[in-house]
C-alpha cells in the first residue's frame, strides 16, 4: 500500500514525567487538581475529544507508570479512544521518544501535547490534525503576541538588563500545543538531533533544525500553559464557565 492510499491514524503523546516546580512543592504538576480532577486527566480528555485521535499515550515518571495508569483508569475516556501509559526518561526529549517508541505500526501522524495545557479546545486539536493530514510535516498552533518583546543581554536575576533588539511583533507568535507531525518526520528528528543540556523542550524546533518547514495554525487563548499559581486560578475560572454553559 502506498503512502498516498495508506489510511491515516493519529495518536497523541502526552509527556507527563516532570515535576513542575514552578507551581510549588507537592505532587507533580500534571497531577494537580483542576476543578477536582487532575490536570493530566483534562489533557488526556482534550486529545480524546477529537474523533481523529484513536490512541493517547501518556508518558509517566520512570517509576510512576502503574500509579498514573490507576489514576487514569478512574476517569474513563470515550470508548473509541485507546489509552496507553509508558514510563518516561529523565528529560522531556527522552520521554517523547519513549512515547513515540510505543506507537503501533499503523499510526501515521502524532500529536505531542503538554499535560500542563489542560483546556485546549477540540477545534484547535482538529485544526492541527487536518493540516498534517493535508501534507504539512509539522504543525503548531500559535497566537499573535499582545505585548511588545525585547531581546536583552541576560544578567543576574532581578538586576537591570540592557536591551539588544526589539523584534517586529507582527512576525512573532506564541506557540502552544498540541504540536502535530507526520510520524516519520518526528521520529527522524528524535533520531538525528542530539540532546543539548536537558534536551529539547520543543519538538517542532527539533524538526526545524533538520531544515523542514513548520507550519502555524491559529491557536486558542484557552490553550494556555498552567505553570504559575495565577494560571491555576485562571484555569479554574475557564473550567467553571464551561461547566456553567454545558460546554464541557
Amino acid at each position: 500500500m502506498s503512502d498516498q492510499t495508506r489510511p491515516h491514524r493519529t495518536a497523541a503523546v502526552i509527556p507527563a514525567a516532570g515535576r513542575g516546580v514552578r507551581l510549588g512543592p507537592g505532587a507533580p504538576k500534571a497531577l494537580r487538581a483542576l476543578g477536582g480532577t487532575p490536570m493530566l486527566v483534562h489533557a488526556v480528555r482534550a486529545m480524546a475529544r477529537s474523533r481523529a485521535v484513536s490512541l493517547v499515550v501518556v508518558v509517566a515518571p520512570p517509576d510512576g507508570a502503574p500509579e498514573v495508569r490507576r489514576l487514569l483508569d478512574e476517569h474513563p475516556l470515550p470508548d473509541r479512544a485507546e489509552l496507553l501509559v509508558v514510563p518516561g526518561g529523565d528529560t522531556r526529549q527522552a520521554s517523547v521518544a519513549a512515547g513515540l517508541a510505543a506507537l503501533p505500526a499503523d499510526v501515521t501522524s502524532v500529536l505531542v501535547h503538554d499535560a500542563a495545557r489542560p483546556l485546549v479546545p477540540v477545534d484547535t486539536v482538529d485544526a492541527v490534525i487536518e493540516a498534517v493530514r493535508a501534507g504539512a510535516p509539522a504543525v503548531v498552533p500559535a497566537l499573535p503576541l499582545a505585548d511588545t518583546v525585547k531581546e536583552v543581554e541576560p544578567g543576574r536575576p532581578g538586576e537591570p538588563e540592557p536591551v539588544v533588539a526589539t523584534p517586529e511583533r507582527a512576525r512573532l507568535r506564541a506557540v502552544q500545543t498540541p504540536q502535530g507531525f507526520d510520524l516519520a518526520t518526528l521520529r527522524h528528528a528524535h533520531e538525528t538531533v542530539a540532546p543539548i543540556g536537558e534536551g529539547a523542550t520543543d519538538d517542532a524546533g527539533m524538526v526545524e533544525r533538520l531544515g523542514t518547514t513548520v507550519m502555524v495554525v491559529p491557536g486558542h487563548e484557552e490553550a494556555f500553559k498552567v505553570t504559575r499559581p495565577l494560571d491555576l486560578v485562571l484555569a479554574e475560572a475557564v473550567l467553571a464557565r464551561r461547566r456553567a454553559t454545558d460546554a464541557y
